[in-house]
């Protein structure tokens, strides 16, 4: 797989025709954080995003709003199973960190729309 990256830049796997790599993010906008109304990848929950689309092996770094939120032990298979019914995904594996700690500035613009913050 290739390096780690921020999942809100440009990566590999896929291009403007729906590849994999694309496909992965749609799943995981359908994600939603069980606390503010916001998919976890606008909400900048996800940290990398790996993809390899020749063999089907998708790694996602990811953290949570609060290393407290009650979701912590669950979230990351709710996610695991979002991203493992993709098309073309034959394998996933969904890593939770904390540090750098998640802040409101990693939101994209449409969830700050969404929330009021602009």
């Amino acid at each position: 797989m290739g390096g780690t990256e921020q999942a809100q830049g440009q990566g590999q796997g896929g291009g403007a025709g729906g590849g994999l790599r694309e496909r992965v993010i749609e799943a995981l906008r359908q994600v939603y954080d069980p606390e503010i109304p916001v998919n976890i990848y606008d909400l900048g929950l996800i940290y990398g995003l790996d993809v390899d689309e020749a063999e089907g092996r998708v790694a996602v770094r990811m953290t949570l709003t609060a290393p407290g939120c009650p979701v912590a032990q669950t979230f990351p298979a709710t996610v695991e199973g979002a991203v493992g019914r993709v098309e073309g995904v034959r394998e996933v594996s969904v890593e939770l960190v904390w540090d750098p700690p998640w802040s409101p500035e990693r939101m994209s613009e449409a969830a700050r729309l969404q929330l009021g913050f602009m």
